[in-house]
């Protein structure tokens, strides 16, 4: 993320991290079909009927999958040539429910889940007492639970930020990415296939706020293949746990690990949860948040250069990462950051409020056997920025066929007000 302040032509970089192909047959698949079918609607609690956040809906016996936004809200596109006839609908802690295409109309699905909540009983709190036990096992066992073999994933990928409650930058992609197996050091390699972006810094007075890494903000919250990012030099001695329940993820019992970072570490680590399939001893699901106590120590984490008459102080740093299974693997499915700032001007009466938000989510994944021709120049580096990288918004068909995420109502409004100043310059 980079702030710069306009007037001194100098500013500050935040970086948003956890502190190639031109065309491949992935894509060549999709575009070669021109038609699909697209179903529009809402996933809420059956009990509360509030919005579920994040939840998943997948294509049965397909790797084709989407998630919901902020609001509950979902899009889901089904390429006519895909024999599909069933729906699964999946979210943390409530029961997984299958339904048939057919019965899903293209506009106002409502959806429901139920949740459930199940108590460990004795035997259970016995055998998984040691909690710092459970989780050092499942990183020891990183290699036989996910993806061993290099896997070509499509994902789409959105950032945000906001001063106070107005849009001033939106950028959104579509992305290859070359996953590199599990228990392997070699980083991930990500390829900018489509994107777009608007900018109004018009809005941010002298401070501007650019976020730094495009998809690699959400793809470095994978925990299993980036444990440095999360664990820190220290590992997992930096660390308390402590078992707290069960509950129930895709129809499967998972046990739910507290964990918090221990009293004499300090420097700003995580708390948050772990979710724990004790089967098979693999991560489903995390939950967390950053330890901004010190607010020193924690802007440190993010700001990379700044001018010296601002004051950077995080106020929120929410990570989310999800994971599903296939074939007894499991791998990345899905993550999402949110940051809160205020930034505090030496000499002006009120401070600045921003809300920087990124997510990504895989809608596809096939193996990477079958495909050779890399283009280099396509690779998107950690150290770009999207919204400068990205071409001009487009056309409201630009997407076609690829699942996004559906738009929350204040990025809908955003990209509407848009394409009416568009249609109005004639570009």
């Amino acid at each position: 993320m980079q702030v710069k302040l306009q007037t001194l032509k100098t500013g500050f970089l935040l970086l948003f991290l956890i502190s190639m192909p031109a065309l491949l047959h992935a894509f060549q698949q999709q575009e070669n079909s021109d038609n699909f079918t697209s179903f529009k609607g809402e996933l809420l609690d059956q009990n509360t009927k509030k919005p579920l956040v994040s939840a998943t809906l997948t294509i049965v016996n397909t790797q084709l999958s989407t998630v919901t936004n902020n609001e509950g809200e979902f899009l889901l596109k089904v390429p006519d040539n895909i024999a599909a006839t069933m729906v699964e609908l999946s979210y943390l802690g409530y029961a997984t429910k299958v339904i048939e295409l057919s019965s899903l109309k293209p506009e106002e699905n409502t959806l429901f889940l139920t949740p459930v909540t199940t108590q460990l009983n004795a035997v259970s709190l016995t055998q998984y007492k040691d909690a710092r036990g459970l989780v050092e096992q499942v990183f020891n066992n990183k290699s036989e639970n996910y993806l061993g073999d290099q896997a070509l994933m499509t994902a789409f990928y959105r950032e945000s930020i906001k001063k106070r409650n107005r849009n001033v930058s939106l950028a959104e992609a579509v992305v290859n990415i070359k996953k590199e197996p599990y228990e392997t050091n070699r980083k991930d390699i990500v390829s900018l296939y489509k994107s777009r972006k608007s900018t109004d810094y018009t809005r941010l007075d002298t401070v501007a706020v650019k976020l730094q890494g495009g998809p690699f903000n959400a793809l470095y919250i994978d925990l299993m293949k980036y444990p440095e990012y999360f664990l820190g030099a220290d590992g997992i001695d930096n660390y308390d746990f402590s078992i707290v329940e069960t509950t129930e993820v895709n129809g499967i019992q998972v046990v739910v690990v507290d964990f918090k970072q221990k009293s004499e570490v300090d420097f700003p680590l995580y708390y948050g949860q772990l979710f724990i399939n004790p089967n098979t001893l693999a991560l489903t699901n995390a939950s967390y948040s950053l330890n901004l106590e010190d607010e020193t120590k924690a802007s440190n984490l993010f700001v990379r250069k700044k001018p010296g008459k601002l004051t950077v102080i995080p106020t929120v740093a929410n990570y989310q990462v999800d994971y599903r299974e296939e074939n007894g693997k499991w791998y990345y499915s899905y993550s999402n950051v949110d940051l809160g700032l205020t930034i505090k001007e030496k000499g002006k009466l009120f401070n600045s409020k921003y809300y920087l938000s990124s997510e990504m989510v895989i809608t596809n994944i096939e193996s990477i056997a079958n495909i050779t021709d890399f283009n280099k120049n396509k690779k998107f580096k950690s150290r770009t920025i999207l919204a400068d990288a990205a071409s001009g918004f487009n056309d409201p068909q630009f997407w076609g066929e690829y699942n996004v995420i559906e738009p929350e109502k204040s990025i809908e409004s955003a990209i509407k007000k848009i394409r009416r100043q568009l249609k109005r310059t004639g570009s």
